[in-house]
């Protein structure tokens, strides 16, 4: 299943970190209606490459803020494993837990070995999708004024 820009983002409730040691919080993507919504998929914690990209949005975290958007990031690990991977890079934002691959597999971003592709969505404030990338090898990521850039164009896509 492959999601266009355009159709409605599916919904989904998952657990993830709330900034707390160890502590856990249930996000649901319907939460975030009335503001713009970036979904960072990445394959795991503690990769260099992951660790890096989320460590870009983390400190670019104001660029999000200043145009309203929330980010979650998503992968397979445990909200445990998350918790000390954000903890240890002092990440600004959620990461969420999708053990089972549902939500992943909702947005069709799971590779031919059901590992996560490294993928983005923005999501508008009524919760249609505006912004897609998939990526089809793991090595690199979107820059943060590419993904600043698609918030801000929201209003010129409907």
């Amino acid at each position: 299943m492959t999601l266009e820009i355009g159709t409605p983002a599916p919904d989904f409730s998952l657990l993830g970190t709330d900034g707390t040691e160890l502590g856990k919080h249930t996000y649901r993507r319907s939460d975030y209606l009335g503001q713009p919504l970036v979904l960072v998929f990445y394959p795991a914690d503690h990769s260099p490459v992951c660790t890096v990209q989320l460590q870009t949005y983390s400190h670019d975290i104001a660029q999000f803020a200043d145009v309203g958007a929330q980010v979650l990031a998503l992968s397979p690990q445990s909200v445990d494993e998350h918790s000390r991977f954000s903890a240890s890079h002092n990440l600004a934002f959620p990461l969420l837990s999708d053990t089972d691959k549902v939500v992943g597999a909702a947005f069709g971003i799971l590779g031919p070995l059901g590992f996560y592709r490294r993928s983005l969505f923005v999501i508008d404030d009524l919760g249609v999708i505006r912004y897609a990338h998939r990526a089809t090898a793991g090595f690199t990521f979107r820059p943060t004024d590419e993904i600043v850039d698609a918030v801000l164009a929201i209003g010129d896509l409907r």
